[in-house]
């Protein structure tokens, strides 16, 4: 496939995901699959057919997105830096790590944005 040829198939692949229709791709993918006598690191498409397989079950894009949700990983990845590292990593600090751990659920509750409900509960706990 020519380059622009390739970027066309794979922003169509693209779209079919984000719309749930990854039995499509699949079987877009079916012929190109190598062969198991191939090596994984010289089967890019077996890698990748293995993958979607695997995940059925965790490839809704379309809810995700009409819910506002990412559907790339990089923010999820990102998030240690600010969500984690920005707390535990203050000049001087350090951490058990009983304690660090609990920080840690603490920072998560906040960046979810379900910081007055955890201290709602809690306070409901405790009454």
């Amino acid at each position: 496939m020519a380059g622009s040829q390739a970027e066309a198939w794979l922003a169509w692949q693209q779209y079919l995901l984000k719309e749930n229709r990854l039995q499509e791709v699949l079987q877009e993918l079916a012929p190109q699959v190598e062969p198991e006598e191939v090596a994984e690191e010289a089967a890019p498409v077996r890698a990748c057919w293995r993958y979607l397989t695997n995940r059925q079950d965790q490839l809704d894009y379309r809810s995700a997105l009409a819910a506002g949700l990412p559907i790339g990983s990089g923010e999820v990845e990102g998030g240690h830096r600010s969500v984690i590292q920005e707390r535990l990593k203050i000049s001087g600090a350090w951490w058990l790590e009983e304690n660090a751990k609990k920080m840690l659920a603490l920072r998560v509750t906040r960046a979810n944005g379900e910081w007055q409900a955890y201290w709602h509960q809690l306070s409901q706990a405790v009454a």
